[in-house]
């Protein structure tokens, strides 16, 4: 009888919906944050922290992604500029840029937009970029400095999940964490941010990819279940483990606007937290690279 009356109540809080995390709201409270850290330091050093932004060539969304990391500088109180290269440029053409850039010492931060033309050699590019104004994280010692624990920069989308989880109180210590998808950008760093010690850290990690065996089974076994693989919907409420934290890193373009990796709708169903699409990971991507533009400025100036 007891068993009769226990197992409605658990249904239904299975089926209550999904909390919604998000990322919008709390980035605007990052942003709020950094203006404030933004002006002491313009006042003790005398020097406006600046972000030199790369564009190579004519991608109409890297456009757009310019334009808003710009805007939100100017919100913070950070110095932008914007160098363009157009699409038939060498490589030797943006490594002379950015050498320019290296040198110049009102520059803190550069960011070479992503793709780059398929005519350039995206490691040496990256690996060109002075580690200290790096504020993607991806030049080599960087990304060193990152799986030894010791980071100069953390990166930026996965730093954005990662302050999500804790500013949201979602404990990952000694929770199985399930990351779709093995990219340098997104998945690789986030399972050492997470599975490393301290705050938003000490989880179980998995990475899945595309030879994973039994995938939905993987995942439903996840507390925490963050989607990077860039398939439109991908995930479904069969991959997700009833009461589970979901995060989708995805954007992708399709018929009736952007969407994430996730069946949003079906999966808030099963999910206790979800991020959405638009509206959840992006906007604190751009927070975590204006925090690290801070950074690089206070590095090199003090």
């Amino acid at each position: 009888m007891g068993f009769m009356l226990v197992c409605p109540i658990l249904t239904s809080l299975f089926l209550m919906p999904a909390k919604i995390l998000d990322g919008k709201q709390l980035a605007q409270q990052l942003r709020s944050e950094l203006t404030e850290e933004v002006i002491e330091f313009i006042q003790n050093n005398g020097a406006v922290p600046c972000l030199a932004a790369v564009l190579v060539g004519d991608n109409a969304a890297s456009e757009v992604y310019v334009r808003n990391k710009q805007r939100a500088c100017e919100a913070v109180g950070i110095e932008s500029q914007l160098h363009r290269l157009g699409s038939d440029a060498s490589t030797e053409d943006l490594l002379k840029l950015i050498a320019k850039l290296n040198k110049d010492a009102e520059v803190h931060g550069i960011l070479v937009q992503l793709p780059l033309p398929p005519q350039m050699d995206k490691s040496r590019v990256l690996s060109a970029v002075n580690p200290n104004k790096d504020v993607d994280a991806f030049h080599p010692e960087n990304v060193g400095r990152l799986v030894q624990g010791r980071p100069r920069f953390l990166p930026c989308t996965p730093q954005g999940v990662q302050q999500l989880l804790v500013r949201n109180k979602i404990e990952t210590a000694g929770k199985r964490v399930v990351i779709l998808g093995r990219s340098e950008i997104v998945g690789r760093p986030l399972s050492i941010m997470l599975s490393q010690h301290g705050v938003g850290g000490e989880a179980t990690v998995t990475v899945c990819h595309s030879r994973t065996r039994d995938l939905a089974a993987v995942c439903k076994q996840a507390d925490i279940l963050i989607a990077a693989i860039g398939r439109a919907k991908f995930v479904t409420a069969e991959f997700v483990k009833p009461g589970a934290v979901v995060i989708d890193v995805g954007i992708n373009r399709a018929e009736g606007g952007v969407v994430g990796d996730v069946d949003f709708e079906a999966v808030k169903a099963v999910a206790g937290a979800i991020t959405p699409v638009p509206g959840g990971v992006g906007p604190l991507t751009i927070a975590m690279l204006l925090r690290n533009t801070l950074l690089a400025a206070q590095l090199l100036e003090t």
